[in-house]
């Protein structure tokens, strides 16, 4: 691994597209530094094959077999200098290649085209769960659903996305989660499931 300087406004445009792709800024600065380096290597490509038409064009202009011999010795030769002016190239966005990003290392393509819409019943309310984990605890600055009661841990279970399914798990809470009158470690949740923790109930659904 290398450090590098970054500039403040590039730092905040990729700090922006990381949380809209949900994936990380060394990922994003790693890809936008690979377009660039393919943008290079072709400038370099086209200045070589201007230098090949010229030479190409100097040596179709030499004297046929046969012709009237022309005596040099009076003048200089001139020999042809290749133009050092490279080829103008159209600019390259280095961020187009994350415009639409690959898949995150680790995650299959099928996972985020394949995921239903889970919903969550709670207290009367229904939440969309829409991230890879979801947190349900008592701490209300560690978790996305805190429920302010002190029988409940501060991080008790999660709803994780893992290989194309959700599961609820226990984060080793103290008094578990219930499904069907019996204590689970981890469980996939199928449509209709409900888990009780402590004297909350849970209730899932998928759309």
């Amino acid at each position: 691994m290398r450090a590098f300087q970054c500039r403040d406004y590039l730092f905040e445009i990729f700090d922006r597209l990381s949380k809209e792709h949900e994936c990380s800024i060394d990922y994003l600065i790693n890809e936008a530094m690979r377009e660039y380096a393919r943008a290079r290597e072709q400038t370099v490509t086209s200045v070589g094959v201007e230098s090949q038409e010229l030479l190409g064009s100097a040596l179709a202009g030499a004297s046929p077999v046969g012709a009237p011999s022309i005596d040099t010795r009076s003048r200089p030769i001139l020999t042809p200098v290749p133009s050092r002016r490279p080829t103008v190239q159209p600019a390259i966005n280095p961020l187009q290649a994350v415009t639409v990003p690959p898949p995150l290392p680790g995650r299959r393509p099928s996972d985020v085209a394949s995921r239903r819409v889970l919903m969550l019943q709670f207290n009367g309310e229904s939440i969309r769960v829409d991230k890879d984990e979801f947190i349900i605890g008592r701490g209300v600055r560690t978790t996305d659903l805190a429920i302010r009661d002190g029988n409940i841990s501060r991080k008790h279970a999660a709803v994780v996305f893992h290989d194309g399914a959700y599961f609820m798990k226990d984060l080793g809470s103290t008094n578990g989660i219930e499904f069907a009158g019996q204590r689970v470690e981890s469980k996939r949740i199928e449509e209709g499931d409900v888990y009780h923790i402590c004297d909350y109930e849970f209730r899932f659904s998928y759309q």
